[in-house]
């Protein structure tokens, strides 16, 4: 049975990273507070929103993505073994390297890549000029 109703792969790979990491149950102080906005009486009534903190780094976690205690219990254990795993590993994490790939995506081509697939695009253009039918004058 399922702790955080997820599927067992999904508490299962949490778990090995939390290992990985050196992150214990003991370690983390869990508590629940009654969420906000969306979600109708269910939220209203109920204590939804977790909030973790990771005593050995001082890490806090606050969540409440989702209407369910559960889910939103899963969901900050995941969030705060990212935050320590970007702490503890720094550039070699995985978060940090999707930051990173996004980052090299939106910047900016230099001059010299411009004019490359600028021309690139000419020669194109005069190949699919050449493709045109032939007119006859007369």
């Amino acid at each position: 049975m399922s702790d955080f109703g997820v599927s067992l792969e999904k508490e299962d790979a949490l778990r090995q990273k939390m290992a990985r990491l050196g992150i214990h149950k003991q370690d983390i102080i869990e508590s629940f507070i009654r969420s906000k906005g969306p979600g109708g009486q269910n939220v209203n009534k109920t204590s939804t929103c977790v909030y973790l903190k990771h005593i050995p780094t001082g890490t806090e976690v606050k969540c409440q993505k989702e209407r369910t205690q559960v889910l939103n219990r899963y969901i900050a254990r995941k969030i705060l073994v990212n935050k320590i795993e970007t702490l503890v590993l720094g550039k070699l994490s995985e978060e940090q390297k999707r930051i990173e790939k996004l980052r090299r995506q939106k910047r900016k081509r230099s001059k010299r890549a411009k004019i490359k697939v600028l021309e690139a695009k000419r020669r194109q253009g005069q190949i699919k000029a050449l493709r045109a039918p032939v007119r006859e004058i007369g």
